[in-house]
């Protein structure tokens, strides 16, 4: 993989609301709904290290450890991006031990698409994990590792191992590795807009004043 490490500086200083409105504004899929921290975490900012399950009816012999593989091959600072579809709403793609390990390799964080448990547990080691649910029920029969390190499709947005990822409050923005300066170049343009527009109505210009015209034009692509 690429060094991604000023990039992903620069993606950690943002929020994803605005890198969202970059996204947009260059014709880019990579904003997803509904995943919020499992318990008050900070924002999380990385590399994408991805895991992919399915049901485990649908996988023959024995499959390994979900996320097991994924930790032991990340790198200090990866976000590991785990596709649970296969059990959203009623097993977890992550759980307590995977935690411990992850944050003994320096793994940033965790963002599952779909379910996680343990979160005491994970709150304990300090793990950042943001999912759409929890529950307390095991992947075990359930649900099994497919793939470690391959393209993941959620919605419309396409994840590759190596894309940038950015979680906070707000939900989750993927930011494709060969696109990222011009994402991140645009997210700064908004990024200042919105500061001097704040400033603006700091200073007493009326609201309506402030936003008439700004955002079609901060939104629109170079």
């Amino acid at each position: 993989m690429a060094d991604t490490t000023a990039f992903v500086a620069r993606l950690a200083q943002l929020d994803t609301c605005t890198v969202s409105d970059a996204l947009d504004a260059l014709g880019l899929p990579g904003a997803l709904s509904g995943i919020s921290p499992t318990w008050p975490c900070g924002r999380i900012a990385g590399r994408v290290a991805t895991v992919e399950l399915g049901p485990a009816a649908a996988v023959t012999g024995t499959a390994p450890h979900l996320g097991a593989r994924a930790i032991v091959s990340s790198e200090p600072g990866d976000v590991i991006v785990v596709d649970n579809q296969a059990g959203h709403g009623f097993s977890a793609g992550w759980g307590g031990l995977l935690a411990l390990a992850a944050s003994l390799k320096q793994v940033r964080g965790v963002v599952v698409y779909g379910a996680a448990r343990d979160v005491d547990d994970v709150a304990a080691v300090g793990l950042p994990m943001y999912a759409h649910s929890t529950t307390p029920r095991t992947a075990r029969a359930r649900t099994v590792e497919v793939s470690t390190n391959t393209t993941l499709h959620f919605e419309d947005v396409v994840v590759e191992p190596g894309d940038l990822v950015l979680a906070d409050r707000s939900g989750v923005v993927f930011v494709p590795a060969g696109r990222a300066e011009d994402v991140l170049a645009k997210a700064d343009d908004i990024f200042a807009k919105e500061s001097e527009m704040s400033e603006q109505l700091r200073r007493g210009v009326p609201v309506t004043d402030v936003l008439a015209g700004n955002y079609e034009t901060m939104l629109q692509s170079k």
